[in-house]
């Protein structure tokens, strides 16, 4: 059976998550356990218990975007294209429940000096980056904030420090409420990624959390068993005025495995805003 971290989180709060479901291929059959086949299920499994009100996922192909929305379920959409010049192939898809969220607006940009070219590098990074940015509001109390979802480059550790001034600066531009999810390939606190904290623009929901239902995992587990102290590499962040009820990293497996080389990062949160809907 899948853990369940946060089971019937009602409004005013909500259930967020990041989550890199681990790309789909072909060719890699070892381990057994990253086997695309092998472990669809079980993220199925995971997904249909835990059914956040907004995901973030990192490295989806489309048949793996629509395999998750199909997981989450029927109320569930989905927003969010390929990092390919067509718009297709692996990208950073948002999820949400319609039944909670209603979509007012959505973009999607690259993590380069030309965003709106579909497709294009820089920065370091030699393989397309692409963000997901939404506006979106909660119909259960009328609050409206931003939603970011991306994926830092893996290889370039100056990619890693442009992306992260990147993000200040649309935090800073933005104003209002603001939730970002990103598998970000270096800890969350490390020098690289310090210019997303610049100015206390954003917060470490799992610095700033009140309550903590696990100990950090280290969210690249890679299908061993977790170790604490290990690299969070997976984010969640908030602007301050965001309320974090929760957070929490689930290190056990579905079954007898895994469904992703990443463990996804949880929290509960209140947008500040609402009032009647």
């Amino acid at each position: 059976m899948a853990g369940i971290l946060f089971p019937n989180v009602e409004a005013p709060d909500l259930h967020v998550m990041s989550f890199n479901i681990r790309r789909r291929f072909e060719r890699i059959t070892w381990p057994p356990a990253d086997r695309w086949p092998m472990r669809k299920q079980r993220l199925r499994t995971f997904l249909g218990a835990n059914r956040p009100h907004l995901m973030g996922a990192q490295e989806a192909m489309p048949d793996q975007a629509q395999w998750v929305q199909d997981s989450l379920g029927s109320p569930y959409g989905r927003i969010g294209l390929g990092r390919g010049k067509d718009r297709g192939g692996e990208g950073t898809p948002v999820f949400y429940d319609r039944d909670r969220i209603e979509v007012e607006d959505w973009d999607q940009v690259m993590l380069s000096d030309t965003p709106h070219a579909p497709g294009s590098t820089g920065w370091g990074n030699t393989i397309p980056r692409v963000a997901v940015i939404a506006k979106l509001r909660d119909r259960a109390t009328g609050a409206r904030f931003t939603f970011v979802n991306t994926h830092f480059d893996a290889f370039s550790h100056r990619a890693r420090r442009r992306s992260a001034t990147w993000l200040h600066d649309l935090v800073a531009g933005e104003g209002g409420p603001l939730l970002f999810t990103a598998d970000v390939n270096a800890h969350v606190r490390s020098r690289e990624l310090a210019g997303m904290f610049a100015d206390g623009l954003l917060v470490d929901t799992w610095a700033y959390a009140p309550a903590r239902r696990t100990a950090e995992w280290g969210t690249y587990n890679n299908y061993r068993r977790p170790k604490l102290g290990a690299r969070r590499i997976d984010a969640l962040l908030a602007t301050p005025d965001v309320g974090v009820r929760a957070v929490g990293i689930d290190p056990r497996p579905t079954g007898t495995q895994w469904p992703s080389d990443h463990l996804p990062v949880q929290a509960v949160v209140r947008i500040p805003g609402g009032g009647a809907p």
